[in-house]
């Protein structure tokens, strides 16, 4: 599968103790856009930030935060991401969690996919 030219990438802010029944929040996201055929997606994690409630999260504090923010990137073509964020979405409504979802276009140069490993 190649992708090449106009597409979409969508970043998703979650907590790190985000749960939907017992799983992460980010874990289920990445285990729908695998299920959705999305070309791929990666979590990152935060070593500081807030969110709605201004409460800060670090690692900087003597103990470790339970709630790190973490970022999920995933870039597809436009109408594939589009379809996607209903399903993210419901994923923020059933976990009864707070986040945020923004989109910006971008220019993918190369995407080639490893059909080898």
């Amino acid at each position: 599968m190649q992708i090449k030219g106009e597409a979409k990438l969508v970043r998703i802010f979650v907590g790190e103790s985000d749960l939907i029944s017992k799983t992460p929040v980010y874990e289920r996201i990445v285990l729908e856009a695998r299920k959705a055929g999305l070309a791929g997606a990666t979590v990152f994690k935060g070593i500081m930030g807030f969110g709605g409630r201004s409460r800060i999260h670090t690692t900087k504090i003597l103990r470790l935060s339970e709630d790190l923010p973490l970022v999920i990137e995933i870039v597809d073509e436009v109408e594939k991401i589009e379809e996607f964020i209903p399903i993210v979405d419901d994923i923020f409504e059933k976990a009864d969690c707070g986040g945020l979802i923004t989109m910006e276009k971008v220019e993918i140069i190369k995407y080639k996919a490893n059909r080898t490993a």
